[in-house]
């Protein structure tokens, strides 16, 4: 079996156990009243999409630590992809972003539903925070229930700690340097932190801690994970803005309507002319932003060099990573299925 369908595998394990468990506290949801359908709906289409990177991470995390396949463990690692919605749903409401993989996203979709109150519009961002922490709770849920050893179980659990912990801190770092001079250095800062850590990083700590590894494994863990889950946010931002919108499921001027701080708009401030900050001042932000305002940002970009500059930095990452798992000595499956994980998180085209 090639490493592409070996992971073809997992995600189709992963999302049994996802649909099966979401399906299953869903129904509990609507015992409770009818009138929850909605945001019940919401719940299963935000954990019905997704490559299944992060249950990944921490499926081969486990088994590079000397464990063999499990079931339980599989239950495990598909908490990862719980913590991944509750992120996206909450990272869409506060971008306010109006599709994610080709839908209206959670309080788009939820305004059907709350049109007849005072303030429809606020219900349904109300509605999907909630749709996205009752996702994080499930995580842990799921986590807990898996049916591994209590043992095995709290080896990990501190690491769930520095997960919220860290992703949180991201998420806010984010929001407080919104609409501020775009920098590189604290750009960087949010990616490691709101998307690095909790995509490739913790799931692989996670894993390893459940299999009981120790000191220098979670070190090359982290050598391997930080550099690559920066590369995949950093791909993610070319993506966003320069990706067809078909395939990412996601409307280019998202991030340039949210203003978000991201590295390719750090480097492109960098290199811009004063006549060009100006234009990208007007534009940036600006809620009626419309296709032509999209490409005139594309040309400033590429006149900087920007987009070279964030494949350069992608480049590097993912040779850092590389290097890492050609150091370490790791069994032979769990290093291959690491390195077709480091390409497919970094060579994506959607």
């Amino acid at each position: 079996m090639t490493e592409g369908s070996a992971h073809t595998a997992l995600k189709a394990r992963v999302d049994r156990v996802l649909r099966d468990f979401v399906r299953q506290e869903a129904d509990l949801l609507l015992d409770i009243d009818e009138r929850l359908a909605p945001v019940a709906e919401q719940l299963e289409i935000a954990t019905l999409h997704g490559k299944r990177l992060r249950a990944a991470f921490c499926y081969w995390g486990w088994r590079a630590a000397g464990q063999p396949d499990s079931d339980a463990l599989v239950r495990a690692a598909a908490s990862m992809e719980l913590v991944h919605a509750a992120a996206v749903v909450h990272d869409d409401l506060i971008d306010a972003s109006s599709i994610r993989h080709g839908l209206p996203t959670a309080h788009r979709a939820l305004r059907a539903v709350t049109s007849e109150g005072p303030r429809p519009k606020a219900a349904a961002r109300w509605l999907a925070m909630l749709v996205g922490d009752l996702l994080m709770s499930w995580a842990g849920q799921l986590f807990t229930n898996c049916g591994l050893p209590a043992a095995y179980l709290s080896r990990a659990r501190p690491a769930w700690a520095v997960l919220a912990r860290e992703l949180v801190a991201g998420e806010c770092l984010e929001i407080l340097r919104t609409g501020r001079p775009p920098d590189t250095d604290t750009s960087l800062k949010v990616v490691r932190y709101k998307t690095a850590k909790y995509t490739v990083e913790h799931p692989l700590h996670i894993g390893g801690l459940l299999a009981g590894a120790r000191g220098g494994l979670l070190e090359a863990y982290s050598d391997y994970g930080l550099p690559l889950g920066e590369a995949f946010q950093l791909r993610d931002d070319l993506l966003g803005l320069f990706g067809d919108p078909a395939r990412t499921g996601k409307a280019n001027a998202d991030d340039l309507i949210a203003r978000r701080p991201t590295a390719l708009l750090a480097q492109t401030w960098q290199s811009a002319s004063a006549a060009e900050r100006e234009e990208l001042t007007r534009l940036l932000g600006r809620r009626d932003l419309d296709q032509d305002g999209v490409c005139r940002v594309r040309e400033i970009m590429h006149g900087a060099g920007a987009p070279a500059r964030i494949e350069a930095m992608i480049a590097e990452r993912t040779a850092v990573a590389a290097a890492v798992l050609h150091d370490t000595d790791l069994p032979p499956e769990a290093g291959r299925a690491l390195g077709h994980l480091a390409q497919s998180a970094t060579a994506r085209r959607h």
